[in-house]
């Protein structure tokens, strides 16, 4: 029998994972520090129209791009005049299991069932683990979602219970786990027990399964108004949401689309502590995912992510938690439309960046999500509440994460702020601070990672390097 000890698991990690995927990462690696990330996306041996026609022969894609014409003439109330971007939002709710995330796992379980496993397993506290469920029942394939779920006093966040009760609902099985690293271990551990099919969100399978997402939004706007829109807002946590709409609007010929990512506040929030696991009111699409994430993509679950944000975003905004709970209520008064939270932090964003554009551009929000009993804001805000967290009316960018909840007294008082790419760039690049030379392909590979020049790149490591002395 194998040591089931946590080190010799995560030795054997490469192992488990070539096992569960049936995909040879070695095969992409290049000399030096890169790796050949659009063969890797190309060997999957799906196209587009593949992918598109797997999602619609399982009720997921084809979603309504609807205009929110009252929250777009909210926000031009506080804008100067000719100014008050139209504000849409793509309604990912109609999907089978209730979000984007459908798009992904009808990909996974499309893969898995071609490749004759019996079963699939997923790692996530999220959406994504009631889209394997749904999509997993669908195809007949056994289920397992692991959960990171409660802290030390076995106390559960609403919303991912709420989550759990869902995948439960499609006939998953449902493994509930406090916060900490036994979340990786036990996942590795029924890979290897089980034999079934890592559905993982960063493989190529679940990246390739947004670009559909992109391409959507491409076709319905040049449709309808005969151009591209000039924003699309991804809410960004894992990186696989921004990554997949991004790929899918450069295929469909939107190459200048301005795609900015938006994850909530929780900075002072540490992501792996059991004290800080419930002072957060988001489970996802928050800072203490988003920047690691970004900064470091191959941190996922796979030897290298499919989803590699920086390659695509050309900016990166914050909203306070406050701020989504109040844009989530205005999207049910203002529109009818009763979703969220997790979309709606990008709605949030855009809410804030239309009032700075003109009124005859389009901003995109890409996303929606079904909302219900612990999803729901009131769950969230009450837990919050009975966690100690002060709950008030003020200024929003002043809400310290963990502390309170500000929610404006106006739309006004909405506001993002941003993130230097820069910044993130550079938080990338201390990764290779200890490299003795990069050579040129070293550096054309960064520069595609950073979507940035090659100089940019060579200046910003002697900026690290001058730090380190």
């Amino acid at each position: 029998m194998m040591d089931r000890s946590f080190d010799d698991v995560m030795n054997r990690k490469p192992s488990i994972m070539k096992k569960a995927l049936q995909l040879d990462y070695d095969q992409y690696e290049d000399e030096g520090i890169g790796f050949d990330y659009e063969k890797m996306m190309e060997d999957s041996g799906y196209t587009l129209e593949d992918v598109q026609k797997i999602q619609l022969e399982n009720s997921v894609g084809n979603t309504p791009l609807i205009e929110l014409k009252r929250l777009s003439s909210y926000a031009r109330k506080f804008a100067k005049k000719g100014y008050g971007a139209r504000i849409f939002i793509k309604d990912e709710a109609a999907n089978l299991s209730g979000s984007f995330k459908a798009r992904r796992a009808a990909m996974s379980i499309h893969q898995a069932k071609k490749l004759g496993y019996k079963g699939v397993i997923a790692a996530t506290s999220g959406n994504y683990g009631a889209a394997v469920a749904a999509l997993a029942a669908r195809a007949g394939l056994k289920c397992i979602i692991v959960q990171e779920c409660f802290d030390s006093e076995g106390i559960g966040q609403p919303e991912i219970i709420e989550k759990a009760r869902a995948c439960e609902a499609y006939g998953a099985e449902v493994v509930q786990l406090s916060v900490g690293p036994e979340l990786f271990y036990e996942f590795l551990l029924l890979l290897e027990d089980t034999g079934y099919f890592n559905a993982s969100l960063y493989s190529p399978y679940g990246i390739m399964g947004i670009e559909t997402l992109g391409q959507e939004i491409a076709h319905e706007s040049m449709k309808r108004f005969n151009k591209y829109p000039e924003i699309v807002i991804c809410t960004n946590a894992g990186g696989g949401n921004l990554t997949g709409t991004a790929r899918g609007l450069r295929k469909s010929g939107a190459m200048h689309t301005k795609i900015i990512a938006a994850s909530v506040d929780l900075t002072g929030l540490h992501m792996a502590s059991d004290k800080d696991f419930n002072k957060k009111s988001f489970t996802t699409g928050h800072t203490g995912f988003g920047i690691p994430f970004s900064t470091f993509p191959d941190r996922s679950d796979v030897p290298r992510s499919a989803a590699r944000p920086l390659r695509y975003m050309d900016q990166y905004v914050l909203v306070n938690q406050g701020s989504v709970f109040f844009i989530t209520e205005a999207l049910s008064i203002l529109e009818g439309m009763e979703r969220g939270p997790a979309g709606n932090i990008s709605l949030a964003a855009a809410f804030s960046i239309a009032q700075t554009l003109p009124e005859d551009q389009i901003i995109v929000v890409q996303e929606t999500e079904y909302t219900g009993a612990g999803k729901h804001m009131n769950a969230q805000v009450s837990f919050a509440y009975d966690r100690g967290v002060e709950v008030k009316m003020g200024i929003p960018l002043e809400e310290k994460p963990g502390k309170n909840l500000i929610f404006p007294m106006s739309g006004a008082l909405l506001k993002h702020k941003e993130i230097p790419l820069k910044n993130l760039q550079l938080s990338y690049l201390k990764h290779y601070k200890d490299e003795v030379l990069l050579d040129e392909k070293d550096l054309k590979y960064l520069s595609e990672e950073l979507n940035t020049t090659i100089e940019k790149i060579k200046t910003m490591m002697e900026e690290i390097n001058e730090t380190k002395k």
